[in-house]
């Protein structure tokens, strides 16, 4: 047997062949939606046989395209997304910087405190938050879509728990050699923790993209829509039928889908190297 080779035992086997099993049960629903876009309209997808024959037409993107604000929703989904992942990714980043780094009075409760957000769901504050934005004025804009999603507990656990790993010594160092608490973040941080902060990027980027329940109270104007608030409003013009709500539904998967392909590697390696177990 070649070295370096792993050696083939039933249980190795059975493992690989439960993983291909649940691989092909979670990516199934994913290629039935993708087949049912390509389907005439009126196609019954719900027969597996008729939905993955051909033939196979574009006629159901370009209604949508034309008959729905789809890009409009895409545009809004995706300005909402990046400038979410952006704030994120520097706020969360800085803020636990201080925490692991900065030894100073009252750090240790202010951790508890971000820790806690965890156990507060959105819905338990979706009424006051709400009644804030009203009183802003802000309703049917992105700011009401973007302000409320910039507290991120989670990522602040992330990067802490990965910052906690940076020896001190380069922190002291860079002290010594006159480096401000900034340049220090930004110059020695930073840069070690950029898998980390791959994987705070990602996982926040697909939970904007995807968030449904704040955009649809805070939006009722459909040019100021995102797609997971969007395509229900669309779906409900073709309840008897299935082909093109598949569609507008592949306008919103596949950008996620594929963000989550290209930087997968980066997320396994970020939760590992931040220590973070589930």
């Amino acid at each position: 047997m070649m070295t370096g080779l792993k050696r083939v035992t039933p249980g190795r086997v059975a493992l690989y062949a439960c993983a291909s099993l649940l691989a092909a049960l979670w990516l199934f629903p994913i290629v039935w939606m993708v087949f049912s876009s390509f389907n005439s309209f009126a196609t019954p997808v719900s027969i597996l046989r008729i939905a993955f024959s051909p033939p196979f037409t574009f006629a159901n993107y370009i209604h949508v395209s034309q008959r729905a604000p789809i890009w409009t929703w895409t545009y809004n989904s995706a300005v909402v997304a990046i400038v979410v992942t952006f704030v994120i990714l520097i706020t969360t980043s800085m803020a636990a910087y201080a925490l692991s780094k900065l030894n100073f009075r009252g750090g240790k409760l202010v951790f508890i405190i971000i820790m806690s957000g965890l156990m507060v769901p959105i819905e338990a504050i979706v009424i006051p938050l709400f009644l804030n934005t009203v009183d802003m004025g802000l309703l049917n804009t992105r700011t009401s879509l973007i302000l409320p999603s910039l507290a991120a507990p989670l990522g602040v656990i992330i990067m802490k728990q990965f910052y906690d790993g940076i020896p001190n010594e380069l922190i002291e160092a860079a002290k010594i050699d006159g480096s401000t608490y900034f340049h220090t973040w930004w110059s020695i941080c930073v840069p070690l923790s950029r898998s980390a902060l791959a994987a705070v990027g990602i996982f926040t980027f697909i939970n904007s993209w995807n968030n449904f329940l704040w955009p649809f109270l805070a939006v009722t104007n459909q040019s100021m829509m995102t797609l997971p608030v969007g395509i229900p409003v669309f779906q409900n013009t073709h309840l008897e039928e299935f082909t093109r709500p598949m569609t507008a539904s592949v306008f919103a998967s596949v950008p996620a889908i594929i963000v989550f392909i290209i930087f997968q590697k980066q997320i396994v390696r970020g939760i590992a190297m931040s220590g973070i177990k589930g």
